[in-house]
């Protein structure tokens, strides 16, 4: 069987497998009743664990750029789960935090991501979920010539 570039392909690869596991937490997530998708309880625990943050610190805790953190922001405000207000110091900036409504739905989610997480583990492997995970990181700090 001939190899292609696709199945060499560093990126399609890592994208591939986000895919699989994003889908994957959805659906835990979706069954928790939260009504929260993977990347949205994601927004939301930064900003319980971090507290309030610029747009664009959000953007990079998320490693995203400022107008896709924009756009996952748009439902969790219209739905009461965080606050978007213009920062008193800088009235370019836009701040975010997470409402209590944010939180209690957070709270909802946290068994579907638990049981996302654990049947991961399970599957994967406790030891190779935390080496991906520290991998993953070491890759997120590679500076790319963009």
């Amino acid at each position: 069987m001939m190899i292609t570039n696709m199945e060499l392909c560093n990126c399609t690869k890592l994208r591939r497998a986000a895919r699989h596991i994003s889908r994957f937490y959805d659906t835990c997530l979706a069954e928790s009743g939260s009504g929260l998708r993977a990347t949205q309880y994601a927004i939301l625990g930064y900003l319980k664990n971090r507290g309030a943050q610029t747009m664009n610190e959000l953007a990079g805790l998320m490693t995203m750029d400022r107008a896709t953190i924009g756009h996952n922001l748009r439902p969790l405000e219209r739905d009461g789960l965080v606050n978007i207000q213009v920062s008193e110091r800088d009235r370019r900036a836009r701040i975010v935090s997470i409402t209590d409504e944010g939180r209690s739905r957070m709270e909802l989610g946290r068994l579907g991501w638990e049981r996302a997480q654990a049947e991961f583990e399970e599957k994967f492997g406790k030891d190779h979920a935390g080496s991906m995970r520290n991998m993953m990181d070491e890759v997120i700090g590679i500076n790319f010539h963009t």
